[in-house]
């Protein structure tokens, strides 16, 4: 009797079933936690919303460094091929944002035309102007390795006024949204210039919260000794360490990733085993793209929920009629006891809140008695969707991965990490010494091995 009184409660518990992990995300983000966001101007303080775009795109690569680190280099030596744009030297060359994608053929689409595309995952940079929009492009062209992911090439990071002033636009902030959408963020360093200026530590602590994706790079090792290159390895982890509050040690990778011969091989070994690892990990990608989304759902769903706690308390301590802007500014310097009192009453993490400071700055220019109340069907919705759908998800994860075969990055360089000319043997045997401006084989005149005995060819 009366069983139909129970049936808007079932419906709720029971988790929806989608085809595709892609399709999956998209009508839990657009149905459950886009009109929290909305209702509690989320757009605003943290984040653009999220486009189909941003779930259907292939996994992407950001590269962040000071200039002349080897960025551009870098690219060129994955893809093996020049891409349209590029500039390398030892001067600040790269003064663009530059997304390398795959595409039929070779050409360049400028910014303003870009953040128009629906089909690209970079609609939402209009909001950062023509200053910025001006040093954005996307060089398409078609190589193998583009297939599968995305390189974003970015302006080398200058010291001095010159990085806040002369860009026009806001840098940390521009990567920070990227941070928010890659899936692999490469920090290159140069052997001879490891120190890290307020502007490049300015950027690392801008990419807090994406620590699972940074991986480093010390570039460019094949210019110093061993003994020397034991003592940057150590000096880079130790000025790391003062700007990454992690209690972790962050992985950093050693290498020269170019495709000229190594100037000192004596740590060819070293270089070959470490930049098989990064390889590996720039593979696995493809792989873990829809992990990689899934995660960054939850961890935007979370950050949204404290949003709406956070607005909701500042709306309900404004009075309604007099003493506004005196209770406004009250609010905002007492806003770290605000986010004790929402810790303790919604058992909330303290680092699932934002910044402070930066909420404070926020706060300044926004009508505080125009924030909602707390809506908690709103908040019930996106706790559903953490606790049930998001666990459906998972499994369609592990599904899509047995059913097709291992997506790898293939072409460019990642077709030499095994068994191509420098990987393993190279600079071995018959090769020892091919680095070395005088090989041990006189000018002129060819050998091969045969039967271990040198056999003149020519």
């Amino acid at each position: 009797m009366f069983s139909w009184l129970g049936t808007d409660d079932r419906r709720k518990k029971e988790p929806e079933v989608f085809q595709t992990v892609s399709d999956g995300l998209k009508k839990l983000y657009k149905t459950k936690l886009l009109p929290l966001e909305e209702s509690y101007k989320f757009h605003e303080f943290h984040s653009p919303a999220l486009e189909d775009a941003d779930f259907d795109n292939k996994p992407m690569v950001l590269l962040v460094g000071q200039y002349s680190t080897g960025k551009t280099s870098f690219i060129r030596y994955l893809l093996e091929q020049d891409f349209p744009g590029m500039r390398i030297g030892p001067e600040p060359t790269t003064d663009s944002f530059i997304a390398v994608m795959h595409g039929d053929t070779e050409g360049v689409v400028p910014g303003n035309a870009l953040v128009v595309d629906p089909k690209k995952p970079f609609r939402k940079l209009n909001a950062f102007g023509n200053a910025f929009l001006n040093r954005f492009v996307c060089a398409q062209l078609p190589n193998p390795v583009l297939e599968s992911i995305s390189v974003i090439d970015t302006p080398g990071i200058l010291s001095g006024e010159k990085q806040r002033i002369s860009r026009g636009y806001d840098f940390a902030a521009v990567l920070e949204w990227f941070a928010e959408r890659v899936d692999r963020i490469i920090l290159l360093f140069d052997a001879h210039k490891l120190d890290i200026s307020d502007e490049f530590s300015e950027v690392i602590k801008a990419l807090k919260n994406h620590e699972d994706k940074i991986r480093v790079v010390l570039n460019k090792a094949d210019q110093i000794e061993t003994q020397q290159l034991m003592r940057v390895y150590g000096a880079l982890m130790w000025s790391l360490g003062k700007i990454v509050n992690t209690p972790e040690v962050i992985r950093v990778y050693i290498g020269s990733f170019w495709s000229h011969p190594l100037l000192i091989p004596d740590n060819r070994k070293l270089f070959e085993a470490e930049e098989q690892d990064l390889f590996k990990d720039i593979q696995s990608l493809p792989r873990n793209a829809a992990l990689r989304k899934l995660n960054d759902l939850i961890k935007r769903a979370r950050l949204a929920k404290v949003h709406a706690y956070i607005i909701s308390s500042l709306k309900k301590e404004m009075p309604s009629v007099f003493g506004k802007e005196n209770k406004k500014k009250e609010l905002i310097g007492s806003l770290g006891d605000i986010y004790k009192r929402i810790e303790r009453e919604h058992q909330i993490s303290p680092g699932d809140f934002p910044n402070l400071k930066k909420m404070q700055d926020q706060l300044q220019a926004q009508d505080l008695t125009k924030f909602q109340p707390l809506k908690p069907k709103l908040l019930e919705s996106v706790d559903d969707m953490l606790a049930n759908d998001i666990a459906g998800l998972m499994v369609l994860v592990r599904q899509e991965e047995t059913q097709r075969p291992n997506p790898v990055v293939k072409g460019g360089a990642f077709d030499g990490t095994l068994d191509g000319p420098f990987g393993h043997g190279y600079g071995e045997g018959a090769g020892e010494g091919i680095d070395e401006a005088e090989w041990g084989i006189s000018e002129g005149q060819g050998y091969r091995y045969a039967n271990t005995q040198l056999i003149p060819v020519g």
